[in-house]
């Protein structure tokens, strides 16, 4: 079995936005407790670690020292200053106080679990509160504050020296632009992201044109999928895009951003994934992560995002799940289906036309990244 690394403390709660905004601190700790009522934390091949606050001088391997200020402004009993400037005071990102202090601790926990991979204690590690994919190198925006995910592959590149190879994988529904625009001249670090087209869902971007500059044209990589798009289509896509591109790539390491709002009942976005789908992605990373940093991300409903990580955290720690969630944890999952079992027992109501339509868009898009895409690395297009 692989040694994998979980990391978790009661602390993630205080990455709090509010209570009536969707990013709510239960979506992590209901997927510990999940995850612990399964006892797949018991395991020998499993390390339990409690995250350290990151350090300024890892934040800043990503984030302006104007923006670090601003972000730490509110702890200090400071305004903000020009706040719009920085991406706050909307109700995407409210300015809240002790954000800096939560949003040192997610990126922390990111780069622990890329310490942990990189010094060969585990080959996998999972921090089911990062996946802040969004935040820019100045700017918060789509609920997120530091790019924590940006900010562990930076250190991994730093600690590694020249020569490593980093694939970055995002399945979360929205595009991973913040990750993508950090690395958008690097060909050290492949970015890939697997998500909702741009026209129907923030943040509106991630074509297959946006290919990379200078150095990195050809290393940055975009699948945009239509609404209704379901487990067969995704996996079909994903299959013909992405792996082709990770296996002629070879990273050493592969860091994922695991978002779950794919699922059909994500009350955010319009794609029609099922757990089982969810869990097959997942396996094809697997496959293909010599060493593997993996988080959590997007994920809207708290009946599916403990569900689908726990499966995740399965598939990283290479062990069987329970089927029927623990009776401790069954009351948060029922519904009219008794029990509640952790893979979706349900299929989305889609009309074959939804489908259709869903499965064209994904053949021009993969045709168009594989024209565009796959020279760079060595592979025809109609490999």
């Amino acid at each position: 079995m692989r040694q994998v690394a979980f990391i978790y403390g009661p602390r993630f709660k205080e990455y709090d936005l509010g209570p009536s905004h969707p990013m709510r601190p239960a979506r992590v700790e209901r997927t510990y407790e999940l995850i612990r009522a399964c006892h797949l934390l018991e395991g020998e091949n499993v390390l339990f670690s409690s995250p350290p606050v990151a350090e300024e001088s890892r934040i800043a391997l990503i984030h302006s020292p104007e923006y670090m200020e601003a972000v730490r402004s509110p702890d200090e009993g400071r305004p903000m200053p020009t706040p719009a400037e920085f991406g706050f005071g909307t109700s995407d990102n409210p300015i809240i106080r002790g954000m800096y202090d939560a949003s040192a601790l997610v990126a922390g926990a990111s780069i622990q679990a890329a310490d942990l991979v990189a010094d060969g204690k585990v080959s996998a590690a999972f921090n089911p509160a990062g996946g802040l994919h969004h935040a820019h190198r100045a700017r918060a925006a789509g609920f997120c504050v530091f790019n924590d995910v940006a900010i562990a592959i930076a250190h991994l590149r730093e600690r590694c020296g020249d020569g490593v190879k980093i694939a970055y994988v995002d399945i979360d529904a929205h595009h991973g632009d913040g990750v993508q625009e950090a690395f958008y001249d690097c060909r050290d670090v492949l970015t890939i992201s697997v998500h909702e087209w741009g026209r129907y869902l923030f943040p509106g971007t991630g074509y297959p044109e946006d290919l990379g500059e200078g150095e990195g044209e050809g290393f940055s990589v975009n699948l945009p999928l239509a609404p209704y798009t379901t487990d067969e289509v995704y996996l079909w896509a994903f299959r013909e895009a992405v792996i082709p591109l990770l296996e002629a790539f070879e990273p050493d390491f592969v860091v994922s951003q695991l978002g779950a709002d794919t699922h059909f009942r994500d009350p955010l976005t319009h794609m029609n994934l099922t757990t089982h789908g969810f869990a097959a992605v997942v396996d094809e990373i697997a496959a293909r992560a010599p060493r593997w940093i993996a988080t959590g991300g997007g994920g809207y409903d708290l009946t599916v995002v403990p569900r689908a990580w726990t499966l995740a955290f399965a598939r990283m720690a290479e062990v069987e799940p329970p089927e029927l969630i623990p009776e401790s944890q069954a009351h948060l999952y029922r519904s009219s289906n008794d029990p509640p079992r952790l893979h979706d027992d349900e299929a989305p109501a889609v009309s074959e036309k939804k489908i259709s339509a869903a499965r064209h868009f994904a053949e021009e898009m993969v045709g168009e990244l594989r024209g565009r895409v796959f020279p760079y690395h060595g592979l025809s297009a109609g490999e």
